[in-house]
């Protein structure tokens, strides 16, 4: 996600101060991962800088003044360019879950259990969402639908590895214990 955009996008409702951003991207988006103040200011920061928001005021306080930040029109034409470009799909062709699986079958730890494990997790996790997802509202439905469309693929994906465990095992040369002494026996090496 694009915070920098992001907030762009919430100054179009009109001006506001950067607390009040903070605000406004948590309770839209920042469910699970809200926005550091830090962030907020460094990336109101950069937009100034870039010609993108502009100081439509300033208040004096008991703390440090509070800038009131408005979108320009250049800041206007970036996010109407940010929004008609499609996101580029991630492939996720080289993943962690991949390369452990790979790296138990090397190591002669079990790639199986391995994924049992990971099955049990993205199930529990699976759970949360669902109970999120009845609770929320609609923008609740919708990304938890999102992140559950996302972690049934992942159990397809890890459903079709275990299947395929063996002959994968084999490709590599570390075929599992079980299949090694089946081997051997049959062979009578």
């Amino acid at each position: 996600m694009s915070i920098g955009h992001t907030l762009l996008a919430l100054l179009e409702a009109g001006p506001r101060h950067g607390y009040d951003l903070k605000r406004a991207f948590d309770e839209k988006f920042g469910h699970d991962r809200p926005l550091h103040y830090g962030q907020v200011y460094s990336t109101m920061s950069r937009l100034l800088k870039n010609g993108l928001v502009e100081v439509d005021g300033i208040e004096a306080g008991g703390g440090p003044e509070r800038k009131r930040y408005a979108i320009t029109e250049a800041g206007i034409t970036d996010v109407s360019h940010w929004l008609a470009q499609p996101e580029r799909p991630e492939p996720y062709l080289q993943s962690t879950l991949y390369t452990k699986v790979v790296l138990a079958l090397l190591t002669g730890r079990s790639a199986a259990e391995l994924l049992d494990l990971q099955r049990a997790e993205h199930l529990r996790l699976m759970r949360i969402l669902t109970q999120r997802k009845h609770r929320g509202d609609l923008a609740d439905q919708l990304i938890c639908d999102h992140a559950l469309f996302h972690l049934e693929a992942d159990l397809r994906w890890l459903e079709l590895t275990s299947a395929r465990l063996e002959r994968l095992a084999a490709e590599l040369g570390t075929l599992p214990d079980s299949s090694r002494a089946a081997r051997e026996k049959e062979t009578g090496i």
